[in-house]
């Protein structure tokens, strides 16, 4: 039986046409490349191939929990060990505005209904 297996490996490495018939086919059968192609091309079968991002869950769950940064950066924020410059200047545009007398009230409508 060992021997039939060499043969079969011997005949497909042949350059004969039904050497290279049969190798396609065998490519075909085994999910692999029919004819050989080049670079650009072999990145379009690798592409396709690959699983897809949304089963990945490298990919899915790529990013950080951004609430639970938010909050902690709020905190080291208070505490005086981080510094947010975009906070800092609508915190003084806020202040600004008070001091000129402009500040708005925000009422919500869930209150103003309270108080009829």
């Amino acid at each position: 039986m060992a021997t039939n297996y060499v043969k079969y490996a011997q005949l497909i490495k042949a350059s004969s046409n039904y050497a290279t018939r049969m190798k396609r086919l065998s490519n075909r059968i085994f999910g692999e490349v029919a004819i050989p192609t080049n670079a650009k091309s072999m990145k379009v079968v690798k592409m396709f191939s690959a699983r897809p991002t949304h089963s990945n869950e490298e990919v899915v769950h790529y990013y950080p929990r951004h609430v639970e940064t938010h909050a902690l950066m709020l905190r080291l924020r208070e505490y005086g060990l981080f510094r947010d410059e975009h906070q800092d200047f609508k915190d003084e545009m806020k202040r600004l505005r008070e001091l000129r007398g402009k500040v708005k009230v925000w009422r919500r409508k869930l209150d103003a209904d309270k108080k009829d």
